[in-house]
């Protein structure tokens, strides 16, 4: 998921940002973030493993063993994590885990508590 809207004229996911607009490569349209902002196409909804909906400062459980890139630390399955917040990128969370610190996770491999 990439977070940029549909092309407004031809529906193609294959938008792309261009400083201050977007731009669709199959119709060659182009058009304003302003214009898109107030057509509230840009909102994120963030998903968990499962497909439940996740808001700033829930709380989840990882549903995988994650080894932490850099360490020889493994964050273990069915540990908790409370009071995530939620932010674009590759990683769709910032956290802390108890013992081990500030991480960042993916939705892909946590589910809702």
């Amino acid at each position: 998921m990439s977070g940029l809207p549909k092309c407004p004229q031809c529906g193609s996911e294959f938008t792309y940002d261009d400083g201050s607009q977007y731009v669709c490569p199959e119709c060659g349209h182009e058009w304003s973030k302003e214009a898109a902002a107030e057509a509230g196409e840009q909102v994120r909804v963030y998903k968990d493993a499962f497909g439940n909906v996740l808001v700033d400062g829930d709380s989840v459980t990882v549903i995988k063993d994650l080894k932490i890139k850099g360490s020889s630390s493994v964050v273990k399955v069915g540990t908790k994590v409370k009071n995530i917040r939620l932010v674009d990128g590759d990683h769709d969370i910032d956290c802390k885990i108890d013992g081990i610190g500030a991480m960042q996770l993916k939705t892909e491999f946590v589910k809702k508590a």
